[in-house]
């Protein structure tokens, strides 16, 4: 990252992809290009395709960068330079080893520069993520202590999953075969958790369907509860 791009407020990385571009639609009708006021930028590995895509989304103009986004040693580093210059990251990624990787070599330095690194910021995890934190800080506010079970449940949904999500999904199954850490998140809840000493109680199966009292109805798995989990804790 040079000190050229640390002058963005925002670089929508990966802006020719499904979410990418729907975030920078987003910037273009919401700030125009070449704003006072929001200083942002598209990036990716394409600048012909970056442009390509500003000019359909009504951005042509805004600001283009450009780095390979399929290296897993680029992605690597890019979340070290964020961390490295006081730069806040974002993602929607859904892959606990490779959080932990990132949590366990870039934490200190984020600290120490202020930069804040969060992952999975997608719709698939903030309604649980941040749900689970606005119920426990009213529960100890309303009646001293945390809940100690909360339950999520998603009534209807739309979409589908885009080719990123699918090709990360099956980038983890075959990186399990030789990665413990891999093996690790697929069955410890608790892989992203903090406080080493802090009581883990037992987690609802999340592979099988059951009647719930409280609710009078069936529930089955939600398909992003083992990332969920893990991103609660």
């Amino acid at each position: 990252m040079t000190q050229t791009e640390k002058n963005y407020d925002v670089i929508v990385w990966g802006a020719t992809g499904f979410t990418g571009r729907l975030v920078a639609e987003y910037f273009a009708k919401q700030y125009g290009v070449n704003s006072s006021t929001m200083r942002w930028a598209m990036g990716g590995r394409s600048e012909e395709k970056l442009r390509s895509v500003a000019r359909e989304i009504g951005a042509e103009g805004a600001p283009i960068v450009t780095g390979n986004a399929d290296d897993p040693t680029a992605l690597r580093n890019l979340v070290a330079a964020c961390a490295e210059l006081g730069v806040d990251y974002v993602d929607l990624c859904g892959e606990p080893a490779w959080m932990r990787h990132m949590i366990d070599a870039h934490e200190a330095k984020a600290k120490e520069t202020g930069a804040r690194i969060v992952h999975s910021c997608g719709f698939d995890s903030i309604p649980f993520d941040l749900g689970v934190l606005y119920l426990q800080n009213l529960s100890k506010e309303e009646f001293g202590a945390p809940c100690v079970e909360v339950k999520g449940r998603v009534k209807a949904l739309r979409g589908t999953f885009s080719g990123g999500t699918a090709a990360s999904m099956v980038a983890t199954i075959e990186a399990g075969t030789s990665d413990p850490m891999v093996r690790k998140a697929a069955v410890d809840p608790y892989v992203l958790a903090v406080d080493e000493n802090a009581s883990r109680p037992r987690q609802p199966s999340s592979t099988k369907e059951c009647y719930d009292e409280e609710f009078k109805s069936w529930s089955a798995p939600f398909v992003m509860a083992a990332i969920n989990t893990r991103n609660v804790h």
